[in-house]
């Protein structure tokens, strides 16, 4: 892995872990789902539009079409919209553990469930990384966190794991940027929906929320994911998963720094934990193929 790619790894690590503490500014001041949709609606435009400028189509294939919807629903509806609503009432830095626990919960659902092999080391982080877990959701629930907040962000990463394992593969073909692009169209004109039906359109205009809001559109919602795709190109998307282990640290650090939430001794245990949990398990991934089972006849 050379130089490149692993500044690359870096800044993808910390535009993806930083969208949690703007999330939550956001929704402080303007309604959850609302601001989501518009976000998604103003970052799908500009990413269409920049696509079709570098002469991508959106003829597309079914499986990429299949993609399109799938990531539309479940990461940027369901996982994203949730995540939102959820913290209104519970702090950047807990949604940013949990949601950094999809590729644990990747391969527990692969390995579990469809019979993927897991080498010993997979199997020690993804116990190590369930225990991690375990330790600040036990001092989180203790110290009075929200629990409705707790399980929406639960059933927003489970939403996420199953989008990644429906559709792993469907960016293939070409006509990325447009896929990305597309996917968050889905997302808005999905959240519009629940948006118009549940919220009251208030907000609260500041510069907070302005920078907040201009940031997640622009570094999160385009410069993360075409970063994610520059940097699997260059060094495979197994390679670039092993970033995934610095997005607890960096989650936590960023809400700490800039929203001053309380960090405790159990909270700093527990994402060493997960975050070494991560590790072993994507260095697992690279150490030998992983090859599905042979199911029982």
């Amino acid at each position: 892995m050379d130089i490149k790619a692993v500044l690359m790894g870096l800044a993808f690590a910390f535009m993806w872990s930083s969208a949690f503490t703007s999330a939550r500014v956001i929704v402080e001041y303007a309604p959850p789902l609302s601001a989501l949709a518009l976000r998604f609606l103003i970052s799908g435009l500009i990413g269409v539009g920049i696509a079709w400028m570098l002469g991508q189509s959106a003829r597309l294939t079914r499986r990429q079409w299949t993609g399109v919807l799938v990531f539309g629903l479940c990461q940027n509806a369901l996982y994203l919209g949730l995540n939102f609503v959820a913290m209104q009432t519970i702090p950047a830095s807990l949604a940013a553990i949990i949601a950094s626990t999809m590729p644990l919960l990747v391969a527990l659902v692969g390995w579990g469930v469809f019979g993927t092999r897991v080498r010993p080391l997979g199997i020690i982080g993804l116990l190590a990384g369930l225990a991690g877990v375990v330790l600040i959701m036990g001092a989180r629930l203790q110290g009075g966190i929200d629990l409705f907040g707790l399980i929406l962000c639960v059933i927003g990463v489970m939403s996420l794991t199953v989008a990644t394992l429906a559709v792993m593969g469907a960016s293939s073909g070409g006509n990325v940027l447009m896929i990305v692009g597309l996917q968050m169209l889905v997302g808005s004109a999905l959240l519009f929906i629940p948006a118009m039906a549940l919220e009251t359109l208030v907000v609260t205009w500041n510069w907070q929320l302005i920078v907040a809001f201009a940031y997640t559109v622009l570094v999160p919602g385009l410069a993360a994911t075409l970063v994610w795709f520059l940097l699997v190109g260059r060094i495979g998307a197994v390679k670039a998963s092993t970033f995934h282990f610095l997005n607890p640290f960096l989650g936590v650090t960023v809400a700490a720094i800039l929203l001053d939430e309380q960090i405790g001794p159990l909270d700093v245990v527990g994402v060493i934990i997960i975050a070494l949990g991560i590790l072993a398990v994507q260095l697992s991934r690279q150490a030998a193929p992983i090859t599905p089972r042979t199911p029982p006849v």
